[in-house]
């Protein structure tokens, strides 16, 4: 199979701050595998987890090594490729994009949408939450008014672990809320809380009405969570903590649910590999995004009738999105009916 590879710039309507940092643009990697005259599409987003990075020059890097590599096999022949991917120890967000391109091209190859190949019921699909960044409390409200005016939102998410600690977190949250009348908000601190504020946090957040707080405490203080888990009246995600369905097993006693991720998970496979172990531990499930395009999150959208949370936002946040994909119905992504993910060209030229 032939594998092309094509660097694409997107940027932010509204950048977003977390407490590792602002992001307003991201350089990502659409991806075609053809055979037989069908391609399939995957895509690769950078994404941080501190010590844990993946740049675009990585991801392009691992790319053009493995476009000789993979040449004598066929889409078809998943575990044999994925023996190699693992052989060569390939990052995340490649194997999801060649993963994506597979499984895109099966769909195609077959006519059908991949969630009608897995038997998924679409009426299934919760809305999305949309992401309201680390702002002033004047500018958060300002970001609530944009996304109502901008499209049908049901559900924040808003992001707090603020640099200048929990009273500008407080701040923030009571400014969203008045100005968000109606809409549930959930919580993620992306790690930005110590154990005495995360314990803080999670009791006054639920005096709030908060439905659940998400990585509260930094990756690497993982064994904290035993102590928060004792003392938190908030459901507890991970998603910083929690890359692969081999990392739930240590951590279920102590969470609730865990957000998988297309980029840091590998891919669709091990994605629904993950849906499957959390749920074989009592655990609810979340589906994320990094910067994605509609690529990915379409891609992420075929596994949402298995999520109880959604949080694939990015590609709605993107003033120049190369793609079209997934629809937005009542504050929804419904993955469509076309083949395979679902995904078409719209502005991005090869």
């Amino acid at each position: 199979m032939e594998l092309k590879v094509n660097l694409f710039t997107v940027n932010k309507r509204f950048p977003l701050r977390i407490s590792r940092g602002t992001t307003a643009q991201t350089t990502n990697i659409w991806i075609k595998i053809i055979e037989d005259g069908i391609e399939g599409w995957g895509e690769a987003s950078p994404f941080s987890l501190g010590t844990h990075c993946q740049s675009t020059e990585i991801i392009k890097g691992y790319l053009q090594e493995l476009t000789p590599v993979l040449e004598p096999f066929n889409p078809l022949q998943r575990q044999q490729i994925e023996q190699i991917l693992t052989q060569q120890q390939v990052p995340s967000s490649v194997r999801a994009a060649l993963d994506m391109a597979m499984h895109d091209w099966l769909g195609k190859a077959v006519k059908l949408p991949l969630w009608k190949i897995w038997g998924l019921d679409r009426n299934l699909i919760v809305p999305t939450s949309l992401t309201i960044g680390i702002n002033s409390p004047a500018g958060a409200k300002a970001r609530v008014r944009d996304w109502l005016e901008f499209i049908d939102v049901r559900l924040f998410k808003v992001k707090l672990g603020n640099p200048d600690g929990i009273d500008a977190d407080q701040q923030m949250l009571l400014a969203v809320q008045q100005e968000a009348t109606g809409r549930e908000l959930f919580v993620d601190a992306n790690g930005g809380w110590s154990l005495e504020n995360a314990i803080y946090m999670c009791n006054w957040l639920a005096d709030l009405g908060i439905r659940y707080v998400e990585q509260p405490l930094p990756r690497g203080q993982e064994t904290s969570l035993v102590q928060l888990k004792e003392k938190s009246p908030l459901p507890i995600f991970l998603d910083e903590s929690c890359l692969t369905s081999t990392d739930i097993p240590d951590l279920a006693n102590y969470v609730d649910g865990i957000n998988i991720k297309l980029m840091k998970s590998g891919g669709l496979a091990e994605a629904m590999g993950m849906v499957h172990t959390a749920r074989a531990h009592g655990l609810k499930v979340m589906l994320g995004c990094y910067s994605d395009s509609t690529i990915a999150n379409t891609a992420a959208a075929q596994l949402a009738p298995l999520a109880d949370y959604l949080d694939l936002d990015s590609h709605l946040n993107l003033t120049d999105d190369p793609f079209t994909g997934a629809l937005v119905q009542e504050g929804k992504i419904l993955p469509n009916d076309l083949p395979g993910l679902g995904v078409q060209y719209s502005a991005f030229t090869a």
